[in-house]
């Protein structure tokens, strides 16, 4: 076996589908939610409170600005999927052109990249998750088997004169740097 899709042992009799490719020639396998999630939309709480005083250089309050972090840190939607690929090949996570227009979501830095060797790990089997921020006016309301995003199996290149890092990975999401 190359590469695919497997459904991570906690969710093993929950139901849940492999992602799928749902036409011949889309590059992208659908990921679909684990479980029914609700992501905040970031205009709630003291966020423009804390945009306003900001911006006009006015002291702001604690409690709000702890809130205002707090809605604005991504949130990861668990899939209940992991991926084995080669040891040359990386999985790309992206949105799906719906989202940002039905939702609000978006992947706060773009894509997503799921590294081989993250297949698997110590930390959490290797279970994917989308990080996503919901820009739209309401929350958003995902249910389980909802269409959250895309996975796009890619080679990646070297360079030539690379120090070959000797390091093994330790942990699970975002364990690989700060």
């Amino acid at each position: 076996m190359t590469r695919g899709f497997e459904i991570v042992s906690t969710y093993a009799n929950e139901g849940l589908h492999v992602p799928y490719r749902t036409t011949k020639r889309a590059a992208g396998y659908d990921f679909e939610s684990a479980v029914d999630f609700t992501v905040p939309s970031i205009w709630k709480m003291d966020f423009l409170k804390v945009i306003w005083a900001i911006r006009h250089q006015k002291e702001v309050d604690k409690g709000a600005l702890e809130k205002a972090k707090k809605i604005l840190k991504p949130f990861l939607i668990p899939t209940g999927i992991k991926a084995y690929m080669g040891a040359d090949e990386v999985l790309i996570l992206a949105n799906r052109s719906s989202n940002p227009l039905k939702r609000g979501l978006v992947i706060p830095n773009g894509i997503g990249v799921i590294d081989a060797d993250y297949y698997n790990n110590d930390s959490n089997e290797g279970e994917i998750f989308m990080q996503v921020l919901n820009f739209g006016l309401t929350d958003a309301k995902i249910a389980k088997g909802d269409r959250i995003g895309q996975g796009i199996f890619m080679h990646y290149l070297t360079a030539d004169n690379e120090q070959q890092p000797q390091q093994e990975r330790q942990g699970g999401f975002g364990s690989s740097g700060k």
